[in-house]
């Protein structure tokens, strides 16, 4: 008898599948290649039994695992990864390769452009998570390429998890609807999600860094586009008359402070203000900008201080203008999660059934559960075991995707457990 795929033989086959959202692109999904590795896994879905797995037109795989268990009123669980690797990185020709049984020396990556190059040199200094894996086998690309651990580990524990459970009938469960969406890396991964369709409770997305986390928190998120009407004329005769609303712009950018509010300068809980784009001439510019809080009090006070420098800028440009809009991006999970305390308590105990200490964590970003969960799906992040996502220096390890493969099968177990029955 065919021995059945192991972990680490999904993977390698999922991540040399190119699958690389295109954030320009107008189309649902963003680039058709996501579709390739989408009609494999409904395909290996079909083989495992789950005869309801189907792609739609717009990149999304819907399947279900039947329930087996004798209680009817269990809810609905939904696992979802995305199929999408990041634009920041190529992830055409991704060449996987395992370094077993991790000693804690540099992970020498082979392609390099120079013998020196150090960005492919995989080192624990710069990677302080690799000293928990000592004794694990690292999976990493070959130098040139991300790896497309973002968020192809967390598929592979999928489907890992969905052929435990279609595979051994005494671990009881119920309904188990799965969900694997394109273009969460151009933020519009729930685009296209027929919620009705998929018909699930409760959910969990399986796009985590270190083993043993759960996040239940992300940022809450606005974009804010700022328009600038300078005063344009012919630069031999503007004495006087000319107001540069590219100046203008520079002007705003340089008022915002250098030591906080920003990127490089926060951590941990605290928000920032980011521009992201910049575009335009001396008639008119456009800037766009993020603005990032863990509360929707903290979005709401930094946009109205960049108003307020806007503003102030203004009043040396006293015949130009500007307008400033803001666009709603996403909102903190935990403003659901909060009313639904048996979705974080029950994976948190499945994290611990797999010998493991959970660990709960913020997100400083989003997830498709940021927006599942405001769409009526609360739906916390489970880790996957990926780090150094959308890098060249990529890497996961066999061991913790297995970790993350056994924690989805026992919070269907868990859910099951701890459903009275009627």
């Amino acid at each position: 008898m065919q021995q059945p795929d192991t972990i680490t033989d999904r993977f390698f086959r999922y991540v040399q599948i190119d699958t690389q959202s295109d954030p320009t692109s107008a189309a649902n999904p963003s680039t058709e290649k996501q579709k390739d590795l989408s009609r494999l896994l409904v395909q290996e879905l079909h083989q495992m039994g789950i005869t309801d797995a189907e792609l739609d037109p717009w990149g999304y795989v819907y399947a279900t695992i039947p329930a087996n268990s004798p209680k009817p009123n269990i809810p609905v669980i939904c696992f979802c990864s995305h199929v999408d690797t990041s634009p920041d990185v190529t992830g055409a020709n991704v060449r996987p390769i395992i370094h077993t049984a991790y000693d804690g020396r540099d992970l020498v990556l082979p392609d390099r452009r120079t013998a020196d190059d150090p960005t492919q040199v995989i080192r624990l200094a710069d990677h302080p998570d690799l000293a928990g894996q000592l004794g694990n086998d690292i999976i990493t690309a070959s130098g040139t390429t991300l790896l497309g651990a973002d968020n192809k580990a967390g598929v592979a524990a999928i489907m890992t998890a969905a052929h435990r459970l279609m595979t051994t009938p005494e671990i009881q469960h119920g309904t188990i609807r799965i969900l694997f969406t394109p273009d969460e890396e151009v933020g519009r991964g729930t685009e296209k999600v027929d919620i009705a369709k998929l018909g699930a409770d409760f959910g969990y997305t399986i796009d985590g860094e270190s083993v043993g986390t759960l996040e239940d928190e992300t940022f809450s998120a606005d974009g804010v586009r700022i328009t600038i009407q300078g005063v344009s004329t012919h630069p031999g005769f503007a004495k006087g008359k000319l107001e540069n609303a590219l100046k203008i712009a520079a002007d705003l950018l340089a008022s915002l402070p250098k030591d906080t509010l920003s990127p490089e300068t926060t951590e941990g809980k605290e928000g920032f203000i980011h521009p992201g784009h910049l575009e335009g001439n001396q008639d008119r510019a456009t800037l766009d900008f993020i603005i990032r809080d863990f509360t929707v009090a903290g979005l709401h006070e930094k946009e109205a201080y960049l108003q307020a420098q806007l503003d102030a800028v203004l009043k040396h440009y006293p015949h130009s203008t500007a307008e400033l809009v803001v666009t709603e991006q996403y909102r903190n999970m935990k403003e659901v999660l909060d009313s639904h305390p048996a979705v974080v308590d029950n994976a948190l105990e499945a994290i611990r059934r797999a010998g493991l200490t959970p660990q709960r964590r913020s997100i400083r970003g989003g997830t498709d559960g940021s927006r599942l969960s405001f769409m009526g799906l609360p739906c916390p992040n489970i880790f996957a075991g990926e780090h150094a996502f959308h890098s060249r220096q990529e890497w996961v390890s066999v061991q913790d995707m297995e970790k993350a493969a056994e924690v989805i099968v026992n919070v269907a177990q868990v859910w099951e457990e701890r459903t009275p029955a009627l």
